[in-house]
């Protein structure tokens, strides 16, 4: 039917299966229509054994739905058919949803009051489908398209509290994208951000949130064009440029949200590294120890096929492994699910003075530094005190070399 699917598989590659495969299009209009959506190109999130998603297109109008499917592939249910340009809920929503309590939130990229996309909500039973924001219009400044708010939103909302928080690739002031917070009872739409095409980057993709930061990824822009990752606080304030990608071994445009573990920040890009082919890499939140963990592999013939993957789109961490998706490369050159263990962390010793200064990499979640006084078994590891502190991109303890002699070990 070529018009996409929910897929499930396990973490060992395994017992891979289908809940829902979309339906055959047929053509009403200028648009392809059907009942369920077609296309879907964002993940699905999952509440209870219901699974939420959003279709780019089909549906009864042609430009896309929000939908809902049980795990083991009953009750689909086509929650919201998105209408034609000047329609105000939107349409060809291209993101995932977020869900609070029995709300969905969501973006459609195009479509709107203005057609510049919007944000709406929409309860799990499909009822009270609410435009919370319509994008405004664009005015042509030099060679970019500019506005107050944003235009094209193409990623998953962020919740904190009664505020939700977004991004748009395109519009704002320079026309290079925002980085925008609206609550709720969608009132308090704020621009918090926006780009300017230069050191800061370009056309953002996504949020993350931890405390009163926001982290992401623009996926052009930067010192060298090829994207950056940045923080700021979600007031608007203090903006910085974590880091800029140079399209070489680091890789080139990062194009998924990025995800975190500790004080690392973990992503891919969709190009650069050894073959061009995109990168999975880590940084910490401070913008040092950037680290490329793997590149994807050259690909051959026309349909770019190799044996890992190429231009991957994201990742998620559970325990010591990535897992994610490449949109091309493979056997057949249609996409790989891969997964990627993180590569043990060395324990590395220094004296220094007085004291021994003990370094290891902060990539690495859920490692802890252990200390015993012999290998005796009854005496044990012991946590060891003072907790690490981030140095030069690695996490680092130090301990004087005075007093009992004593053992180290990093520990998961």
């Amino acid at each position: 039917m070529n018009n996409g699917a929910v897929f499930a598989v396990d973490i060992f590659g395994k017992n891979f299966r289908t809940p829902h495969i979309f339906s055959v299009e047929s053509k009403s209009n200028l648009n392809y229509t059907n009942s369920d959506g077609a296309n879907p190109s964002a993940g699905v999130i999952l509440s209870g054994n219901t699974l939420y998603g959003t279709a780019q297109y089909g549906g009864s109008i042609g430009l896309g739905t929000v939908f809902s499917v049980n795990t083991d592939g009953t009750g689909f249910t086509n929650l919201h058919n998105f209408t034609f340009d000047g329609g105000s809920d939107g349409n060809l929503p291209t993101a995932g949803l977020i869900l609070s309590g029995n709300k969905l939130y969501g973006t459609a990229s195009g479509g709107g009051i203005y057609g510049q996309g919007t944000v709406f909500a929409v309860n799990t039973n499909g009822t009270g489908f609410t435009t919370m924001h319509s994008f405004t219009v664009e005015s042509k400044s030099n060679l970019n398209y500019t506005n107050s708010d944003g235009a094209n939103p193409n990623a998953s909302l962020i919740l904190s509290g009664i505020t939700l928080y977004g991004t748009t690739p395109n519009g704002g002031i320079a026309g290079w994208g925002t980085l925008f917070a609206i609550n709720t009872n969608s009132t308090g739409f704020t621009n918090l951000y926006s780009f300017t095409g230069g050191s800061d980057g370009a056309n953002p993709f996504g949020l993350i949130l931890v405390g009163n930061k926001l982290y992401g990824a623009a996926g052009s822009g930067g010192s060298s064009g090829k994207g950056t990752l940045f923080a700021i606080n979600t007031n608007g304030t203090d903006f910085t440029t974590l880091y800029s990608f140079t399209g070489g071994s680091d890789g080139a445009y990062p194009n998924a949200v990025l995800i975190l573990s500790g004080y690392t920040l973990y992503g891919t890009t969709a190009g650069g590294g050894s073959s061009g082919n995109g990168t999975v890499f880590a940084v910490n939140t401070d913008g040092t120890g950037f680290t490329n963990l793997y590149s994807f592999t050259a690909t051959s013939g026309f349909n770019r096929m190799n044996g890992d993957g190429a231009n991957p789109e994201g990742v998620i961490l559970f325990a010591n492994t990535l897992y994610g998706t490449a949109y091309y490369g493979g056997g057949v050159g249609a996409g790989t699910l891969f997964r990627l263990s993180l590569p043990p962390p060395q324990l590395t010793i220094i004296p220094s003075a007085t004291n021994v200064i003990l370094t290891w990499p902060t990539y690495a979640p859920g490692v802890t530094l252990q200390s015993t006084t012999n290998f005796v078994s009854s005496v044990g590891w012991n946590t060891n005190l003072p907790s690490p502190v981030i140095v030069n991109g690695q996490n680092a303890v130090t301990n004087p070399i005075s007093g009992t002699q004593m053992f180290f070990r990093l520990s998961q």
